[in-house]
């Protein structure tokens, strides 16, 4: 099978969707598909080389700003839309990104979501005259937000296209009204022109089926997968009897990392555990030094600054070192986290966790019986698990041994490509291979 994947780009920093879309396409190739991941807004930032190297960037986004903003840009000529995609100025315009008034950002939205009677319909036809050159049997949206360009699709080529669903409520719901609303409406009256969205989890199925009035066959269930031998590249610094707990997500509040400082200084006071480290790894922008260097001040200021380290946009190798290095891990997001990537790519390195009893969290954890889960929101219960694992080293590794062994055999790249192909079969109207299901 020929398949596009549409994956907006970041420009400036790690994104776990990015990184999963790239490693879902190279598994897909590997298994004999042709994939082509085609970059949206900024260019892909990846810890590893893109499958489709040479892809234009569709949408960019200085173009997509300015059609917003001035309605000449909805006219100029292709040749000034190139060079208004340079790859450089795109880069640039990524890491001003926090520049952008929330208003903006709101209208912005709502106008994707309206695809081709959007203020960006001059970029929807130059992805349609794309698509029509290559020809692909299916098209593959990674976000929900994108849905606005299923009709333009479908009608222009008459193939499948399908959505992933991947944290589009804590984006919307973080936008001004009257955007907030106009937004989610928008999303369910266009996720109509989609055949399918798909959730990671059960629990985001059950969430955005209802936000968005989805139901039925539309809406299924592919979990996320990771290449197990990718994660652990990388030497491990883990010496015999070192206790480490770590945090691996991006640097921000909503991921819970000031949680974690705050557990971990309630754990150091204790006493219990000396000895015990605060590693944390994760992308990192400008707009996130202050917030990164508060959190020091803290650390510092209660006396246990020099046992936490951060370690800002890792590398692939030096993320499967870091991994190793930890005894457990926990990143006790505040919002309702969809999947969490993090935790099968801790599981795959054989570390267990301790995370919040909320969003998908604890299917996850029962799935694997990787790990325990505590109250949310509570610096002393998340301290009060770490303690528990840390005071049963062979729990502790039982539960590491039980993640990994999940993780090859339900959260693999391989698994979530085998499920992949088998519903894009199914919406192209193939007949699925027997024992191939789709969750």
């Amino acid at each position: 099978m020929k398949i596009v994947l549409l994956t907006p780009g970041t420009g400036s920093y790690y994104c776990g969707v990015c990184m999963r879309d790239n490693a879902l396409a190279k598994e897909l190739i590997r298994q004999g598909h042709d994939a082509v991941m085609l970059p949206m807004y900024l260019p892909l930032t990846l810890d590893e080389g893109a499958v489709s190297p040479d892809s234009e960037i569709f949408f960019g986004g200085v173009n997509v700003y300015l059609q917003q903003k001035f309605a000449l840009f909805r006219h100029t000529p292709r040749w000034l839309d190139r060079l208004l995609n340079a790859p450089g100025l795109l880069r640039l315009a990524g890491q001003q990104s926090g520049m952008t008034a929330t208003a903006d950002v709101g209208e912005l939205t709502l106008s994707m979501l309206q695809g081709e009677h959007g203020h960006q319909a001059k970029e929807l036809a130059k992805l349609i005259d794309w698509l029509r050159e290559h020809r692909p049997d299916a098209v593959w949206l990674s976000t929900a937000l994108l849905v606005g360009l299923a009709r333009g699709i479908k009608e222009a080529l008459g193939v499948p296209v399908l959505a992933s669903l991947q944290g589009e409520d804590s984006f919307l719901d973080g936008l001004p009204e009257p955007w907030r609303t106009r937004s989610w409406t928008a999303m369910g009256e266009r996720a109509r022109d989609v055949d399918a969205c798909i959730a990671p989890s059960r629990y985001y199925a059950e969430l955005m089926g209802g936000r968005m009035g989805i139901a039925g066959e539309k809406l299924r269930v592919i979990p996320n997968g990771v290449a197990v031998e990718e994660v652990v590249k990388g030497e491990g610094r883990k010496v015999k009897g070192e206790l480490a707990v770590g945090y691996l997500a991006r640097f921000v509040p909503g991921k819970g990392l000031g949680l974690v400082v705050e557990a971990f200084i309630l754990l150091k006071k204790r006493g219990r555990f000396p000895e015990v480290k605060l590693r944390c790894a994760g992308a990192m922008t400008a707009d996130d030094e202050r917030y990164v260097a508060k959190l020091k001040g803290q650390l510092h200021a209660a006396g246990c600054g020099d046992d936490a380290e951060f370690l800002p946009n890792v590398s692939r190798e030096e993320k499967g070192a870091f991994l190793q290095s930890l005894t457990l891990l926990s990143v006790p997001a505040s919002y309702g986290e969809a999947f969490g990537l993090y935790l099968i790519e801790a599981w795959a390195a054989g570390v267990p966790v301790v995370q919040p009893r909320c969003a998908a969290f604890p299917e996850l954890v029962e799935a694997t019986g990787g790990g325990i889960l505590c109250e949310p929101g509570s610096a002393e219960a998340l301290a009060d698990g770490w303690e528990a694992l840390l005071a049963e080293p062979a729990k502790t590794r039982e539960m590491g041994a039980r993640g990994r062994a999940a993780v090859e055999r339900e959260f693999s790249m391989p698994r979530m490509a085998e499920r992949f192909v088998a519903l894009t079969m199914e919406v192209c109207g193939v007949e699925l291979a027997r024992g191939k299901d789709v969750q």
